[in-house]
């Protein structure tokens, strides 16, 4: 029974979160709670708690972890400037004339709002309130329109920039070393939150590529679904103004934090601090920029970095009672149980992680799942940035699954009342297809999420 007390904590830890308490907290004071009634029970030894202060001091002089409230700025003054709202409008009149051109500009819009948030929950309303009721208006059938906002707003678990990407990455370089060091390698290899964001672009492309060909078909071969938009007499002299003005500076901000990323140029911290001056200019520019919404765009990056750093901590705590109780070498014990070795093991890691995906929040699971079990699967030999590429779209997945998926629940709390939830739920459907299709793609075709990153780290050795 002793040998299983990782597994109990780990079970009281989620009944906890499940029954709506704080999730640093619960970290934290469950696991505490677990390390006293260990130590008086003889089997745990506090060297483990002595470690805790050292790496918490460690994460808050991270300097990557400081691309957080950089990037969170980013996204909440692009957000609150209505550039969103300005570029849907430019993307629909660029794209009218494709069957589906309404939903694919969603589509298009809803990847760059949530490369610049990365957070599900913001990307699903913003896009809910801009884009439905323009949809339905429109004659899209409510159930092709509300899947296709909320696939739309799940994107921001694997398009990047996103500090869903930043946080894992950061989460799984550790695991990564870790990884070495019981394998004895005491001079282990890295992986870098831009390794991350090369491997994630390829398989991000091909679902936005996914989603678009989807909706396009739909209204090329059941246009009842989603009736072509009248163009408008003045189209040609507004194409022009819409490519030049509304479309081009968002994404150009986004190229140029991504690229100089991925090219080198700029750490991501670095980056994230070009994006959030960035996006102040584009809202000073359309004299969006005032002291009210810089006050509203400051608190909320306060109010989402001190959630973060707070479950990092409580995380931290976790994590080291964990290994004090052997959770590290059972984990291990039970992978190498199970026949079929890594394949079975990794299936089983993304099972987990998937259902844990119906109530957990991704940084969440980041912190609580993803340091137990990356470790070991990267002793087993897997690829550290195509594990955490098939993490970010399993969970993307999860968020999007009836009849627990997150992004269901924002999408309904904005959604007019004459949109069921049962639309909703049969909408999402095709967009979950096609992100397990991607997923099992991943699986046999690796290669989707390491080649970028390896040739662009080839080009930097040269």
């Amino acid at each position: 029974m002793i040998d299983l007390l990782p597994l109990v904590l780990f079970a009281i830890v989620c009944l906890f979160l499940m029954a709506g308490y704080p999730v640093a907290l619960t970290m934290a004071g469950v696991s505490l709670l677990f390390a006293i009634l260990g130590k008086l029970a003889g089997v745990f030894d506090l060297a483990f708690i002595s470690l805790i202060p050292n790496r918490i001091y460690g994460i808050l002089i991270n300097q990557n972890l400081f691309a957080v409230p950089l990037f969170v700025f980013m996204g909440s003054m692009l957000e609150r400037s209505r550039i969103a709202e300005d570029l849907l409008k430019n993307m629909e009149l660029v794209l009218r004339a494709l069957p589906g051109g309404l939903g694919i500009s969603v589509i298009l819009v809803g990847m760059l709002l949530a490369a610049s948030t990365g957070i599900v929950g913001a990307t699903v309303v913003t896009m809910g309130i801009l884009s439905l009721p323009t949809m339905l208006r429109a004659g899209y059938q409510p159930a092709l329109a509300c899947g296709t906002l909320c696939a739309t707003g799940t994107l921001g678990q694997i398009i990047p920039p996103s500090i869903c990407l930043v946080l894992l990455g950061e989460v799984i370089s550790n695991a990564y070393q870790q990884a070495q060091l019981n394998l004895g390698v005491f001079a282990p290899d890295f992986v870098s939150i831009s390794d991350l964001f090369a491997g994630a672009i390829l398989p991000g492309l091909l679902l936005v590529l996914a989603y678009g060909a989807y909706v396009f078909a739909t209204a090329l071969f059941k246009p009842e679904l989603a009736p072509p938009t009248i163009e408008d007499t003045d189209s040609d002299v507004n194409l022009f103004v819409a490519l030049l003005k509304g479309l081009f500076p968002p994404v150009a901000l986004i190229i140029a934090v991504l690229g100089s990323i991925l090219m080198g140029l700029a750490t991501p911290t670095e980056a994230s601090s070009v994006g959030a001056i960035g996006a102040m200019l584009l809202a000073f520019g359309k004299r969006m920029l005032s002291i009210a919404i810089l006050h509203e765009v400051a608190i909320e990056t306060t109010r989402v970095t001190s959630m973060v750093y707070l479950i990092l901590v409580g995380a931290t705590i976790f994590s080291s009672v964990f290994r004090g109780f052997g959770g590290e070498e059972l984990i291990e014990a039970l992978f190498d149980a199970l026949p079929g070795g890594v394949f079975s093991a990794t299936l089983a890691v993304m099972l987990v992680i998937f259902l844990l995906g119906f109530i957990l929040d991704f940084i969440e699971i980041t912190f609580l799942v993803v340091p137990l079990v990356g470790p070991v699967l990267l002793s087993m030999g897997l690829d550290p940035v195509w594990l955490a590429v098939m993490i970010a779209i399993n969970l993307q997945t999860s968020f999007l699954t009836p009849p627990f998926g997150f992004s269901l629940f924002y999408l309904r709390s904005v959604a007019p009342v004459e949109v069921d939830t049962l639309s909703i739920y049969r909408g999402v459907i095709p967009f979950v297809v096609i992100q397990l299709m991607l997923l099992i793609l991943l699986a046999f075709q690796p290669g989707l999420a390491t080649w970028l990153p390896n040739l662009l780290n080839g080009q930097a050795m040269q």
